[in-house]
């Protein structure tokens, strides 16, 4: 009534800020969802899911569920020693376990006072890993809540079994320093065994124990998404490159195909392609017709044929006296002159040295130590007038 006894512009006014007002509300409303959303999708530090009590599920489960693996013939013994630790393990949670060494087996089944649904899984996921050659320690920590497992195949990846056996080294590393670092950098306990890999861990670092696997498998070392894991590492500790994309950080590979394609020998080189088809090869007649010998007497024609084979038969023959007259060719001998010294080749000889041998082959007896030759008086003469002029120098 207020509205009707105002006038028309200040009922349009007063219309128009109500309008207005729940628009505000509007956006603010939906700013106030984003910011939760956010809130929402963002895990705080240090943030732990409450445990699954007897309390969330006192009336238990309506029926009972059971799982059963086998187990190799090499892991009985071990299974047998450690049995009792996997019954007291799971006692906790109200889960029977059984081991059928007849059969080979390892079953799990819930009792009427288990309360969580989800233990039998996680009983399930035990018995996996120890038939998988975990060892107990590792394999118990299966049973808390923010540690789960994987079991991943890597058999059927590649063909050819050197090849695998070679790949599946390569992932351990020498001394298993490659599945060490691995561990370090995902948090997980990595187990390669046979035909499976089997990883324990958190849910983030199964996701790259997976994919570095794989990538393995596929002929990509592992030693680079090792070093993309420790980049990745090192930039989660920065708060601020959070919300930042971390893409201008980590390094890019090129894959390299090092092994080029083997060339044939004989290249065969494709012609030009042409619609229309080929000639027509000439027959015997077309080629008698053209060369005259058609309109020839049947006598001449077979004398003709008759000096072919002649002068063919001449060439044959001469062929094969050429071969056989090889045989008392002799060989090239080569020369006896020896090569004489450089001295002896110019024409000079040394004649004092010729002198000085002779000499020395008079002197020498055979069997007998050599014997230095006597000096001679000329020698014995210059070396006394040296040394008088040395005493005269000296004075």
């Amino acid at each position: 009534m207020v509205l009707a006894s105002l006038p028309l512009n200040m009922a349009s006014s007063a219309g128009e800020d109500s309008v207005s007002d729940s628009q505000k509300n509007k956006n603010n409303k939906k700013n106030q969802n984003q910011v939760d959303e956010s809130e929402l999708l963002t895990v705080p530090d240090g943030w732990k899911e409450p445990t699954f009590t007897k309390d969330d599920n006192p009336r238990g489960l309506l029926e009972e569920s059971s799982f059963a693996t086998l187990f190799p013939k090499y892991r009985e013994a071990y299974l047998k020693e450690c049995w009792p630790l996997v019954e007291s393990a799971l006692h906790d949670s109200h889960i029977k376990a059984t081991l059928d060494l007849i059969e080979g087996s390892m079953s799990v089944c819930t009792t009427k006072k288990t309360f969580d649904p989800y233990a039998i899984v996680k009983a399930r996921d035990l018995i996996k890993l120890l038939a998988r050659s975990v060892p107990f320690e590792q394999a118990v920590r299966i049973l808390q809540d923010d540690v789960a497992c994987d079991i991943i195949k890597i058999g059927t990846l590649v063909r050819n079994r050197e090849r695998f056996v070679k790949r599946r080294q390569r992932l351990i590393g020498p001394k298993g320093s490659t599945l060490k670092a691995l561990e370090l950098l995902t948090n997980c306990y990595v187990m390669v065994q046979g035909n499976t890999v089997s990883a324990l861990g958190p849910f983030n670092g199964l996701k790259e124990v997976r994919k570095v696997v794989m990538d393995t498998m596929k002929n990509i070392h592992p030693i680079y998404n090792i070093k993309t894991l420790m980049i990745k590492r090192e930039l989660s500790k920065d708060p601020e490159l959070r919300s930042q994309s971390w893409e201008r950080f980590l390094p890019k590979f090129k894959h390299r195909n090092l092994t080029k394609r083997k060339e044939p020998k004989k290249k065969s080189v494709k012609k030009e392609y042409t619609p229309f088809p080929p000639p027509q090869p000439e027959s015997k007649v077309d080629q008698e017709l053209a060369s005259g010998e058609f309109f020839l007497r049947e006598s001449v024609k077979r004398r003709k044929k008759m000096e072919e084979i002649k002068v063919k038969q001449a060439e044959a023959l001469t062929k094969k006296q050429e071969e056989r007259n090889k045989a008392f060719i002799p060989p090239k001998e080569k020369p006896l002159i020896k090569k004489t010294n450089k001295a002896t080749s110019e024409g000079k000889l040394d004649l004092e040295a010729l002198k000085e041998k002779v000499k020395k082959a008079k002197t020498k007896k055979l069997g007998a130590p050599p014997v230095k030759p006597t000096p001679d008086s000329s020698s014995t003469a210059s070396t006394d007038k040296k040394n008088k002029k040395k005493h005269k120098s000296v004075t």
